[in-house]
């Protein structure tokens, strides 16, 4: 198999494992744990079922590990079109990468109000239940921060699919899309709340379809070989 083509879809098999990794935390860890609204119901599931929260955190730093390679990767691919893109999609993910390990420690520190250090008999139960709930939620909104970057990553990375020749330019315009999406919904998350909880998760579907498009891409057809590295070996223009 052509390098490049064998490079793309190790690509697309790691992005597969983030967006399985990404549902599996969403819909059976965080959706099944979380009672929203609910402290107390929230707090009673974490203490039942606290090795599958820890597994959900494992899961996002593999998930993040996964990330660093991918964008690798994209960058491999994707440095014959424009190298200066490219390096700006790098600096973009590395910036959301960065935000998104750090608020995961919000996830552990949720647990921390619900152990049993003497010191935390200062509190009531149910103080203890609104700090592990609050810092779920300050979780929520670092995890939109992060897409704010993302957003832009994916709109930089439409790009230069749109424009490499080797890679469908309609998967370019579905990760600008995707982009556009993740903005919305982390800029509303920000600004207007309310009318983030009305428009998600409709909001990201588009971003949905836009990654796995890319993702299925990179495993079933890679890319077309002979024109990255006719793009590669072709000459740069002078520098003025």
């Amino acid at each position: 198999m052509e390098p490049p083509r064998a490079l793309a879809r190790i690509g697309g098999v790691l992005y597969l494992v983030i967006i399985v990794l990404g549902f599996w935390q969403e819909a059976f860890v965080r959706d099944r744990l979380v009672v929203s609204g609910d402290a107390a119901a929230t707090a009673v599931n974490l203490h039942a079922m606290e090795p599958l929260w820890r597994l959900g955190i494992a899961a996002e730093f593999v998930l993040l590990i996964c990330a660093i390679l991918v964008l690798w990767i994209l960058y491999l691919l994707l440095r014959p079109v424009s190298r200066d893109l490219a390096l700006l999609a790098v600096f973009l993910n590395v910036v959301s990468i960065a935000i998104e390990g750090a608020v995961a420690m919000s996830l552990i520190e949720a647990l921390f109000p619900l152990g049993n250090a003497h010191y935390l008999e200062a509190f009531t139960p149910g103080q203890l239940q609104a700090l592990a709930s609050l810092a779920i939620r300050s979780h929520a909104y670092g995890f939109g921060a992060s897409l704010i970057f993302f957003g832009c990553f994916c709109l930089v990375i439409g790009a230069l699919i749109s424009r490499s020749g080797y890679i469908p330019r309609l998967i370019g315009v579905l990760m600008q899309i995707a982009g556009s999406c993740y903005l919305i919904n982390s800029f509303a998350l920000l600004v207007a709340p309310g009318v983030a909880n009305r428009i998600f998760p409709a909001i990201l579907l588009p971003a949905l379809v836009g990654e796995s498009s890319l993702c299925l891409w990179l495993i079933v057809r890679g890319v077309d070989a002979d024109k990255w590295r006719a793009l590669t070996h072709a000459p740069r223009p002078a520098a003025t």
